[in-house]
C-alpha cells in the first residue's frame, strides 16, 4: 500500500516513530546516519556505515526496527542492510557489499540475525568447495592480550598450529557477551587455513546449525547433513548455549561431536556459561564438552580496555584528549562491543552537533549506553575539588561569609554532595559550614536553575565534575 511513496519518504516516517521511542543521543548516533536505498516487493533496503554499526543495531534496537517497520510498511516487510566496508571493491547502488554476498537481511517479524540463504549449504557440497565463513579481520594480530584472556589465547594458538593433535580437544571457551569469544574463534580458523590450507575449516553459529538441521529434516536429507559436518577438519561452533532445550538438535550434534573427536578432528566451542551451568543440555553431551580444555574469558580489565581503545582510536584516526581516553577506559568496562559502540556514538555526535569530543560530550554519550557507576565520593573530597577549581582556601567555605564567590563555591559543594553521595540534606549542611536542611535545599535548587539557564555556568559545572570524576 506504500508503493507510490519513495524509500526516503518512508524512512522519514520511520524516523518520526523511532524518535519518540529512543533517547535523543541514541537517535542521533544510530538512526540518523542510516541511508534509505530502496523499497521493492516488500523489501526495504538501508545502508549503514559499518559492519559493527549493523551488528549493534541488531543487538540493541532490533525490536524498535521491527515495531516501526510493522507500523509504517506492514507486517510482511523484510529489512535488508547494505554495509559500507572499507577496502571492498564490489560496489552496488552506491553501497559496498562483501564479494559474493547478498545484502544482510533480517525479516521484520523475527529478531534472528542470520539469513539461512547466505549460510554454507551443508547438503551436497564438493569435497573441498566450502565457504569457511571466517572473517579475516578477526585474527591473532589484533586480539589484544591481558590477564583476562591470556590462557585462552595461548591454548588457541597451540590448537591453530596442531589442530586435533593436542590435548585441547574440544576447546570450550566461555564468558559473557562481547569479551572476544567470537574474535578468538575466527582467529583460530584463519590461522589454521594459513598453516594448513588442506584442512576443511568451518565457523558456524549454533543458531545457524539449528536452522540447517531443521531444513535438512524437512527435506529428508539428514544423512547428507551428517556427512557434511563429519567431513569437517576443524569445526568452530559459536554460542552452544542456544542448543538448550532443543533435544533433537543436541542429539544430532552429539553424533557429529563423537565422530569428529574419534577421528581426531578439532572442535572449538563457545558459550556464555561454564559446562556445569548448562541446565537443559543432555548430560551425555555436557560430559563430552568437558573432555578437552575449558577456558574462561573474563570481562576486559583496565589494561586490556586501554589497548583496545587506543587501537580503535588510531585505526579510525580520531583525536581524543587524554582525560576523555581515561574516562572511557574506566567507565566502559563490561565488554569490547560497548567500547567500540561508544567511539561510534561519540564520532556521530561530534559530527552532527559540530562539537569537540570533550569530557562533557563523552559523559553524555556514555550515560545513554552503559550504566555509569557513581564513584564513592565524600563530602570532604568534593569540597576540596571545588575549592581547588576556584583557587580558594577550603576554610572559607565553612565560614558565614556572604561574598558571592564563597557562597557560590559553598552551594556548588552542597549540590555535588547531594548528587554524588547518599548523604541527607541535614548531614551535608552539618559538614559544609554547619548549615541547616533548608539552606542546603535552597543551594541545590539555585545551582540546578543556573545550570539550566546559564551556559557559562553549565560549562563551569561540567569542568568541576570532570575533575571530580577523574
Amino acid at each position: 500500500m506504500y508503493m507510490h511513496r519513495d524509500s526516503k519518504q518512508l524512512w522519514n516516517d520511520c524516523l518520526t516513530v523511532i524518535k519518540d521511542i529512543v533517547p535523543p543521543a541514541a537517535f542521533e548516533a544510530w538512526f540518523k546516519p542510516i541511508i534509505p536505498l530502496s523499497y521493492e516487493e516488500h523489501k526495504f533496503t538501508i545502508q549503514v556505515p559499518s559492519q559493527f554499526f549493523y551488528e549493534y543495531l541488531e543487538e540493541k534496537y532490533v525490536n524498535v526496527l521491527k515495531m516501526t517497520l510493522n507500523r509504517v510498511f506492514g507486517e510482511k516487510t523484510t529489512l535488508k542492510y547494505r554495509v559500507m566496508v572499507s577496502g571492498q571493491t564490489n560496489v552496488h547502488n552506491g553501497s559496498i557489499t562483501y564479494p559474493g554476498e547478498e545484502p544482510k537481511s533480517v525479516p521484520s517479524h523475527t529478531p534472528n540475525r542470520v539469513d539461512p540463504k547466505k549460510a554454507p549449504n551443508p547438503i551436497g557440497i564438493a569435497s573441498q568447495d566450502i565457504d569457511s565463513q571466517l572473517d579475516p579481520r578477526y585474527n591473532f594480530d589484533n586480539f589484544f592480550e591481558s590477564e583476562s584472556n591470556k590462557l585462552v589465547r595461548a591454548v588457541s594458538e597451540n590448537i591453530a598450529k596442531n589442530p586435533g593433535k593436542t590435548a585441547f580437544n574440544p576447546l570450550f571457551i566461555y564468558g559473557p557477551s562481547g569479551v572476544g569469544k567470537t574474535h578468538i574463534c575466527h582467529a583460530v580458523g584463519v590461522k589454521v587455513r594459513e598453516l594448513h590450507p588442506e584442512k576443511r575449516v568451518l565457523y558456524v553459529s549454533a543458531n545457524l546449525f539449528r536452522l540447517q538441521y531443521t531444513d535438512a529434516v524437512r527435506k529428508n536429507v539428514t544423512n547428507d547433513f551428517l556427512s557434511f559436518y563429519q567431513s569437517i577438519d576443524v569445526l568452530i561452533l559459536d554460542d552452544i548455549h542456544e542448543f538448550i532445550g532443543l533435544t533433537k538438535t543436541q542429539e544430532i550434534f552429539f553424533q557429529i561431536f563423537n565422530n569428529l573427536h574419534h577421528l581426531r578432528k578439532q572442535l572449538v566451542l563457545t558459550c556464555d556459561r561454564a559446562p556445569v551451568d548448562l541446565q537443559g543440555m543432555e548430560e551425555r553431551l555436557i560430559s563430552r564438552l568437558k573432555w578437552g580444555m575449558t577456558a574462561q574469558i573474563e570481562r576486559p580489565d583496565l589494561e586490556l580496555r586501554k589497548k583496545i581503545l587506543r587501537n580503535k582510536i588510531d585505526h579510525e584516526g580520531l583525536e581524543i584528549s587524554e582525560d576523555v581516553f581515561e574516562f572511557i577506559s574506566e567507565n566502559v568496562s563490561r565488554n569490547v562491543r560497548d567500547l567500540e559502540g561508544i567511539l561510534v556514538s561519540l564520532t556521530a555526535n561530534s559530527l552532527i552537533k559540530n562539537k569537540e569530543i570533550d569530557l562533557a560530550l563523552t559523559r553524555q554519550v556514555i550515560s545513554q549506553t552503559v550504566r555509569l557507576e557513581k564513584k564513592q565520593l565524600t563530602i570532604r573530597y568534593i569540597q576540596e575539588i571545588v575549592c581547588r577549581y576556584f583557587n580558594m582556601d577550603e576554610a572559607l567555605i565553612l565560614t558565614k561569609s556572604r561574598k558571592h564567590e564563597i557562597v557560590q563555591a559553598r552551594q556548588i559543594t552542597m549540590f555535588l554532595a547531594k548528587k554524588y553521595t547518599e548523604s541527607s540534606f541535614a548531614h551535608i549542611g552539618k559538614v559544609v559550614g554547619g548549615k541547616d536542611h533548608a539552606t542546603v535545599l535552597h543551594a541545590c535548587k539555585t545551582i540546578k536553575d543556573q545550570i539550566e539557564i546559564n551556559k557559562t555556568f553549565r560549562s563551569t559545572m561540567e569542568a568541576i565534575e570532570g575533575c571530580l570524576l577523574k
